[in-house]
């Protein structure tokens, strides 16, 4: 297939004519496919279900540490889950601390504490004229409205394959000390599906901000997402980083099971220092006596250990790897050569990051959508909403089924090929 770049203008306008006619035949099956976000799907959630009667083989509810699960305790969570969350992100259990389900909310809940209290006895965010936060892009929508809602101003900072543009991390957080954070998914990354080299790591922990108060969000939601049982990527522990670089508090990092086990009832964590900890405790105390005990004993005699967890995300694999896969083939077999869009092809995490021709993606997803196919909305992946360049699109290919998925791609694609015509026909 040849460019359309290099098509004359009564070529493209015949192409035109057919792309539409394509279109009316796809618009008239009424559609209602949803691809707007990174779920599970039901088949995933199947895996897990077995953990739901664990407690029915289990009279002793105690944990390690001799607490009854049933009743109040244990403010960081129970030693056995602390253990296994901190072997899903590479640290040590003396690091984390368990919380409920949703790692956003713990996200959501740092951010908020800083706003209020403050961060290790520094000034709260909420008091000072100015706070600003560091935003890989494109990133993680929901980090963007984190930030967005408590009014702080959110700097993008461009993604390359190795992670965020570093001279630029590095001159910001160095010289404004207004800079508290940035927020980070450091493999397979949302929604590019890019992991942070070693060097970025590194350069990561060797920062020197100028705020005391500025803290990484690491956010390693994808840590053992891994499609391939060999060949996954790689990441570098960043507290053992920090630590070793003499910045040992300059890090938050969070994880879940919200994607390993049932994203509505999971568990979540948060690893920081020693003084990290220390400071976020003393907060939770007054927050809670406790996170849901019940449901991290359950998560532990489900999985056993680590390798039981990596098992089951195998199965996980076995059952999204296709999806991924299926969406590269349309993508490659209608796009390739064209020269009107490109797209990553992660080894794990859960999306595919698509980039149309600059000011076409806004039109691409409201085409789609008119045919029937729901996707995340163009802007979300930036600051405000705003891609500058209206390029970028997230594809989310777990939550469908085989057949509704290749219909989404095969839709997908003819509108990538309509608007992109229509824009060259502009131009």
């Amino acid at each position: 297939m040849s460019a359309y770049q290099n098509m004359s203008r009564e070529e493209l306008l015949q192409l035109q004519e057919t792309l539409n006619a394509q279109y009316q035949d796809w618009k008239a099956k009424g559609l209602k496919l949803d691809m707007s976000r990174g779920k599970p799907a039901a088949d995933q959630l199947d895996l897990a279900l077995p953990m739901t009667s664990v407690f029915r083989q289990v009279s002793d509810f105690k944990c390690e540490s001799g607490i009854d699960c049933r009743n109040y305790g244990a403010l960081t969570g129970i030693p056995e889950a602390r253990r296994l969350m901190a072997d899903m992100i590479g640290t040590t259990p003396e690091h984390v601390i368990v919380y409920g389900n949703s790692s956003l909310n713990v996200m959501y809940d740092t951010v908020c504490r800083s706003m209020v209290r403050g961060v290790m006895g520094n000034t709260p965010w909420g008091r000072l004229d100015k706070v600003k936060f560091l935003c890989p892009v494109p990133g993680y929508d929901r980090h963007f409205a984190i930030t967005e809602f408590f009014g702080i101003e959110m700097i993008p900072v461009p993604m390359t394959e190795n992670g965020p543009d570093m001279d630029m991390v590095e001159d910001l957080v160095s010289h404004d000390s207004a800079v508290k954070g940035i927020w980070c998914v450091p493999k397979y990354s949302n929604p590019q599906g890019y992991t942070y080299s070693s060097e970025t790591v590194k350069r990561f922990a060797n920062l020197r901000p100028a705020a005391a108060d500025f803290r990484i969000y690491w956010d390693n939601a994808y840590a053992i997402h891994d499609l391939y049982e060999e060949g996954g990527d790689k990441l570098e522990d960043i507290l053992a980083a920090c630590e070793e670089a003499g910045n040992p508090d300059m890090v938050f990092e969070f994880c879940s099971t919200s994607k390993v086990t049932f994203p509505g009832s999971g568990i979540a964590a948060l690893a920081a220092s020693a003084a990290n900890i220390e400071d976020i405790t003393a907060q939770l105390a007054i927050q809670t006596i406790g996170h849901d005990k019940m449901n991290q004993l359950r998560h532990v005699k489900f999985f056993g250990d680590i390798d039981g967890m990596k098992a089951h995300m195998q199965r996980h694999a076995e059952k999204i790897r296709p999806k991924f896969e299926a969406v590269w083939e349309v993508l490659e077999r209608e796009l390739g050569g064209l020269g009107i869009g490109s797209w990553t092809k992660p080894r794990g995490g859960y999306f595919i990051s698509f980039d149309s021709m600059e000011g076409c993606a806004k039109k691409i997803i409201a085409k789609a959508k008119e045919a029937g196919v729901t996707m995340t909305g163009a802007g979300a992946t930036f600051p405000y909403h705003k891609d500058p360049q209206d390029r970028n699109i997230r594809i989310a290919p777990t939550y469908p089924t085989q057949e509704e998925l290749a219909m989404a791609a095969e839709l997908f694609v003819l509108c990538v090929k309509l608007v992109s015509v229509e824009k060259l026909l502009q131009d």
